[in-house]
């Protein structure tokens, strides 16, 4: 499902032709994540996906990004294999694991930025890679 060709389309596609102003607005600005979904799907042109495959990538990609879905699906990760570890070395393993505790990444305020960040932008490339990968052998 997961193929090289794909994995190089997704690289390119989110990389190599984002800009700094697609990657700095795309949460904040539709027409930001548009431009970027745009981009982002012309390497994929090159494999000649069916329509409703690039429909299935341009549309996801855009959901993603736009709304940062990657943050949820890490939160509700966090909750869901490890609800009573957040927070125990101080007895607040509610407040560390509130939504309003880890909104920007998915993971504690307390979690060092370079590795929330980090771990969001993987879970978000899984997120995608997977997606494509779906669409592209099944649609």
């Amino acid at each position: 499902m997961i193929t090289a060709d794909q994995l190089l389309c997704h690289a390119i596609g989110d990389y190599l032709l984002q800009s700094h102003w697609m990657a700095t607005e795309k949460t904040k600005r539709s027409l930001a994540c548009l431009v970027h979904v745009a981009t982002y799907a012309l390497p994929f042109l090159f494999l000649r996906p069916s329509v409703l495959a690039m429909a299935v990538i341009v549309v996801s990609h855009f959901v993603i990004d736009r709304w940062r879905l990657a943050r949820f699906v890490v939160w509700l990760k966090n909750i869901a294999l490890s609800p009573l570890s957040w927070g125990a070395s101080t007895g607040n393993a509610d407040g560390a694991r509130a939504w309003s505790n880890c909104n920007a990444t998915g993971y504690p305020n307390d979690t060092p930025p370079w590795l929330s960040v980090w771990l969001l932008i993987i879970a978000d490339n899984i997120m995608h890679v997977v997606i494509n990968g779906a669409a592209l052998r099944w649609l």
